[in-house]
């Protein structure tokens, strides 16, 4: 069972225009990072326990590209905190729940992330996401 709403991932075509925004809600990022295997440039905005995570192509081919092509800006996902993804994942498509990651794959902060496809969850992108414990 998911532990909890990990974050909440929204395209924009341009991060920093985006982060001005929310910066004039008080809000303040706490990281940026480019996740290289995904071909975007993420920014983390907390919101108590929860992040907004910005997220803005570095590729006409990456999949935030082609779905702000399609759909415009806003909410790409929701992105549910779980422990030991990989049995989870295991565990739910015996359920019949189609996946789009069948393993996870590395995901911003250096967690394990998998996808569910919208076909199966209501017309709406899960992503779970297992997020690395520091150590500091």
């Amino acid at each position: 069972m998911p532990k909890k709403i990990s974050h909440i991932g929204i395209a924009v075509k341009d991060l920093n225009e985006a982060v001005e925004f929310y910066k004039k809600l008080g809000l303040e990022v706490e990281a940026t990072e480019i996740v290289e295997s995904q071909k975007v440039k993420v920014a983390f905005i907390p919101v108590g326990d929860v992040r907004i995570e910005l997220l803005e192509a570095t590729s006409e081919d990456s999949t935030i590209a082609k779905f702000i092509e399609k759909r415009g800006e806003g909410i790409h996902h929701l992105a549910l905190g779980t422990d030991n993804i990989v049995s989870k994942l295991k565990n739910i498509e015996t359920k019949g729940i189609k996946l789009i990651d069948k393993s996870p794959r590395k995901g911003a902060h250096n967690s394990k992330i998998a996808f569910l496809h919208p076909e199966s969850t209501q017309g709406v992108l899960l992503e779970l996401c297992e997020e690395t414990k520091n150590d500091s």
